[in-house]
């Protein structure tokens, strides 16, 4: 296993499904974990559940909650070796045709600017690190065309292109930036997915389940256990080569219809 003993870690909407599994894997490599997420009771529940794990509530579409919640997470952890940025929100079901425009601009405002923002902010810490590293959460959408998801496939390929920039922004100063896209992720937020898809193409909920594991070689939907384990890997001593890189996890998926 990966260590990161004595790494000083960040991750952004790790209350629950992914980041969460994240939170729980650089614990267990033993790193020092600061989680953030929007909803206070969420984190109330890891605190208890996870009590070596310290938080605080960020709304990451509004830049004075994004620096004030790094401002407390360096406080509590000294200073970042490691953001993990995991934040982001699906998003309508809707044809470009039908988009709703403040729909896109929030989906946007979450994903994209908001992964601005805490980067940006995170920035001089990650400077002072001897082996400072970003983890930014992708996406199969940042692969392939979405159809009726525009805004979220939009974001999650903004997000390769923000992954790349950095890579070459920062390397002079050791630090590693890296992008990972998993695939469908078993979970409450897969069943919803499923459910809007459904909603829109008049198939029911089983019957798009069925067609998403078609689209796999594996045919089992991702573990966040797994994505975790790469978000580790890839932060840890281990991937110290690696920087700039587009990583799927996704049972080797076809596209993203």
């Amino acid at each position: 296993m990966s260590t990161m003993k004595g790494k000083r870690v960040l991750i952004t909407a790790g209350a629950g499904g992914i980041g969460r599994a994240i939170a729980e894997a650089f614990l267990s490599a033993g790193a020092t974990v600061f989680v953030c997420d929007i909803s206070e009771a969420a984190l109330e529940l890891l605190r208890e559940q996870l009590p070596d794990v310290t938080t605080g509530v960020c709304d990451m579409a509004d830049r004075g909650s994004v620096a004030r919640m790094v401002d407390e997470a360096v406080a509590a952890l000294g200073s970042l070796d490691v953001l993990v940025n995991n934040a982001g929100i699906a998003g309508p079901s809707a044809s470009v045709a039908d988009l709703d425009p403040d729909a896109w601009e929030t989906v946007l405002r979450v994903n994209l600017t908001g992964t601005f923002a805490v980067t940006q902010i995170a920035i001089p810490y990650l400077k002072k690190s001897a082996a400072g590293s970003i983890v930014v959460m992708s996406s199969l959408a940042g692969r392939f065309g979405y159809p009726n998801r525009s805004a979220y496939a939009t974001t999650k390929w903004g997000l390769i292109g923000f992954t790349k920039t950095l890579s070459r922004e920062l390397g002079e100063f050791g630090i590693r930036v890296n992008a990972i896209l998993p695939g469908a992720v078993a979970g409450p937020r897969l069943q919803q997915v499923f459910e809007g898809r459904a909603s829109v193409s008049g198939r029911n909920v089983a019957e798009e389940e069925a067609a998403a594991l078609a689209n796999q070689s594996i045919k089992r939907f991702v573990d966040p256990a797994d994505i975790a384990a790469l978000a580790v890997f890839l932060a840890s001593d281990a991937g110290r080569s690696i920087s700039g890189q587009m990583i799927p996890i996704d049972g080797d998926s076809q596209s993203a219809s």
